[in-house]
């Protein structure tokens, strides 16, 4: 009894206040994304990735941190800075810009992708828009960076920003179409080398992708176009996609309906692709970085993305937990302070997992108490998934998690309550 004296004249020293914090959660230690299930499956390839659309959940990874050269998957941010413009109300799909001499020169050699262009002419924002997903025109990516931003250093400035703003560190942008910087002429960068090039890893350019997707869906409309005219005052240049992986070109596989996103080819960067499907109403990402490409004809990356693909399907099935489900085993959380000590839980958006085959789905709460007050529908916590085979870990390289919601309103208990409470534990 003396201990239990003692106890209460603590609690009652303490301000006069009964404090019980909720049990401390630390986030799970980042898991390893770099080579996830690198060992189920050989590409002949330097790095690579697939990934849910959605939930950013890896599938597989095989050197997906190192940074390589991506050469113009590059346009991939510079149309996401387009759109933005647009919908921010900055441009307009009739905007009218005319490319600089330096751009213009650029788009007028044919060793590289392009639409030729003039720099005496106007073109409208969706002509190079269109032209820089489709023909991977070089001048038009650069045409659209001076559409954005007036020049080339401060689009770049701007590419760089929203890289940083997605949590990609460790990027490097020099221009805004992925060709080699002493390629650019007078509108390369300023004081850095001929032959730099723009790098990411093949986790971060998934995240691009991801972000791209999720923000400007629309995009899809015009990645998935096989062939269209370019016309520009009398002329006329059939454009074609250079993703063979679309119905209708020489690299298409009828299981697999690929419609988008964005190839880049350079020699320092081989042959890239980062690809998207929706099959059985679920869509993937996957990049390839450093496939063979011997020559204009090889389709080593679509061959190789074409296996990635394959292999996602193949060896996952699709778990879906609607919102609402009540867990097994993770149903309840405690709630030290509130009218009751515990309360319901479950599952706060539908959320889709991949799950290896032969394996089962294991979730449970990422903690174990919560402060009160508590209102229904508000998020107390997290599940996080593992399965029986592994870890599942997200693009961040956290631990997938998904939001867990309480049932119903629970208040905090009066101070007698919890005073008692914590001395007697009941």
């Amino acid at each position: 009894m003396l201990k239990k004296l003692k106890k209460l004249l603590l609690v009652l020293a303490a301000s006069g206040l009964f404090l019980t914090g909720a049990a401390g959660f630390t986030q799970p230690a980042q898991a390893a994304v770099s080579s996830y299930q690198s060992q189920d499956l050989s590409l002949d390839v330097k790095a690579a990735i697939a990934i849910d659309a959605s939930t950013g959940q890896v599938l597989y990874a095989k050197n997906a941190n190192t940074a390589r050269s991506i050469a113009s998957m590059t346009k991939l941010v510079t149309v996401y800075l387009t759109l933005q413009a647009i919908k921010q109300g900055k441009l307009s799909w009739d905007t009218k810009v005319k490319p600089t001499k330096a751009i213009a020169k650029v788009s007028q050699n044919t060793e590289y992708s392009n639409v030729r262009l003039d720099s005496t002419q106007d073109y409208t924002v969706k002509q190079l828009y269109q032209a820089t997903l489709i023909e991977s025109a070089n001048g038009a990516a650069m045409t659209l960076a001076k559409a954005v931003s007036g020049n080339q250093v401060a689009f770049v400035k701007k590419m760089r920003a929203l890289l940083a703003s997605w949590g990609i560190k460790d990027a490097k942008i020099y221009n805004a179409c992925g060709l080699a910087n002493g390629n650019l002429g007078s509108a390369g960068y300023p004081g850095v080398g001929k032959n730099v090039e723009n790098e990411m890893s093949a986790s971060d350019m998934a995240t691009v992708c991801q972000k791209l997707l999720s923000d400007y869906p629309e995009v899809l409309n015009t990645t998935s176009i096989t062939k269209l005219n370019f016309t520009a005052g009398s002329s006329t240049q059939q454009m074609t996609n250079w993703n063979w992986m679309l119905k209708g070109l020489n690299s298409y596989y009828s299981d697999l309906p690929v419609d988008g996103l964005k190839t880049g080819t350079t020699d320092k960067a081989g042959a890239c692709f980062a690809g998207t499907v929706n099959k059985n109403g679920h869509r993937i990402i996957t990049v390839v970085l450093g496939a063979k490409h011997a020559n204009t004809q090889d389709a080593s990356r679509f061959v190789q993305t074409a296996k990635l693909m394959h292999y996602v399907y193949n060896n996952y099935t699709l778990t879906t937990l609607k919102k609402g489900t009540s867990i097994s085993g993770a149903s309840t959380i405690k709630v030290p302070e509130g009218k009751s000590e515990t309360s319901s839980v479950v599952i706060g958006k539908t959320t889709t997992i991949w799950v290896k085959k032969g394996a089962k789905l294991q979730t449970a709460l990422t903690k174990t108490s919560v402060a009160s007050p508590i209102k229904k529908g508000q998020k107390v916590a997290s599940y996080g998934f593992s399965t029986s085979s592994g870890k599942l870990v997200s693009l961040s390289g956290r631990k997938l998690t998904t939001t867990a919601v309480a049932t119903a309103d629970n208040g905090t208990a009066n101070f007698f309550v919890r005073l008692w409470r914590s001395l007697f534990g009941k």
